[in-house]
């Protein structure tokens, strides 16, 4: 939102402001989270009007890719680095394709792959179908997931968490 709650401590805009590029780097406790900006493609090009955002916390690192509209560039995946977890839009036309998502996923090879903007019934089925078997699949009971190096699957695996990857 343009217009977040002044209670918000730290307010992570992924779009730039007055003509500015959103850059973030940000160190809370013992967390970084910084941006990787990426284009926004709706009714036309707008630059650096989305952001990749890293979290970067209990040697874990974690992306949320926001709304993606766009394969990424090697220099994208440079600045991104390592993902061990990857929050990822599967709407399937309003972002990425699946294919383009398939590949991305391939790219960052996460070991945990959070689907997120499951708009239609049939995004998420459809997104799953284009992973094919490289990809373990759990469906959870709990709205809530607790992760550690320690405990990473694996393989990777997309996990749907109720509420929030199904479709309601």
């Amino acid at each position: 939102t343009a217009f977040p709650d002044s209670k918000i401590a730290h307010v992570l805009r992924g779009w730039g402001q007055d003509g500015s590029i959103a850059d973030h780097n940000l160190a809370i406790g013992d967390a970084i989270v910084r941006n990787v900006t990426t284009d926004l493609l709706r009714f036309g090009a707008v630059p650096d009007g989305n952001s990749i955002f890293i979290f970067e916390v209990a040697g874990l690192c974690i992306g949320h890719l926001g709304h993606l509209h766009h394969k990424l560039t090697d220099s994208h995946y440079a600045k991104i680095g390592r993902l061990d977890v990857v929050m990822v839009p599967v709407d399937g036309g309003l972002t990425l394709t699946h294919s383009s998502v398939n590949e991305l996923l391939k790219r960052v090879r996460s070991s945990v792959v959070l689907p997120m903007h499951v708009r239609s019934q049939g995004a998420l089925p459809g997104f799953l179908r284009y992973l094919g078997d490289g990809f373990a699949v759990e469906q959870r009971r709990e709205n809530k997931l607790v992760l550690s190096l320690r405990n990473l699957p694996k393989r990777p695996t997309v996990i749907l968490l109720p509420g929030v990857s199904s479709y309601p």
